[in-house]
């Protein structure tokens, strides 16, 4: 099935489709994060489909959208070897079609688009308790760099 899936870039005909995967990620994260708001979203659609500089793509089965993902351009810290760095995010497949390996291949997609634009470190972030993200993206190659703390003062 997953070698069915045709890729390419989102076009703002997709952003009713997008709209839902985003709520349906949010929905699926609001047990890993209390600190998100009753009513919320995560990401700049608009840009993300039309900036040069980031690349979303969804992966469509049948003509349904199944599964998407994103991949910017960010500026590194002055102190990194590397000034630039491909952030990746918004990793959703259709609950229908989990558990197939769908993720590897819209990663691998991003990965193609971050060298094509001459980058060729990618980073990302994932909830500590997330275990079947993090299982995936370590089983792509990522691997677990920094770790952010919080505490709640009140």
């Amino acid at each position: 099935m997953k070698d069915n899936i045709i890729y390419r870039a989102a076009t703002l005909k997709d952003i009713p489709t997008l709209l839902g995967f985003e709520q349906e990620l949010i929905a699926y994260e609001r047990p890993f994060d209390s600190n998100l708001k009753d009513s919320c979203t995560y990401y700049d659609l608009d840009y993300l489909i039309t900036s040069s500089k980031a690349q979303l793509i969804v992966g469509y089965l049948d003509d349904r959208i199944i599964t998407c993902g994103y991949a910017k351009i960010v500026e590194a810290k002055a102190y990194h070897k590397n000034p630039e760095y491909s952030y990746m995010g918004f990793m959703y497949v259709n609950p229908e079609f989990r558990g197939q390996g769908i993720i590897q291949e819209t990663i691998a997609q991003l990965k193609k688009w971050s060298i094509s634009k001459n980058i060729f470190e990618v980073r990302l972030e994932v909830y500590s308790e997330n275990a079947s993200a993090l299982k995936a993206y370590l089983n792509n190659g990522f691997k677990e760099h920094m770790v952010e703390m919080k505490m709640n003062l009140k």
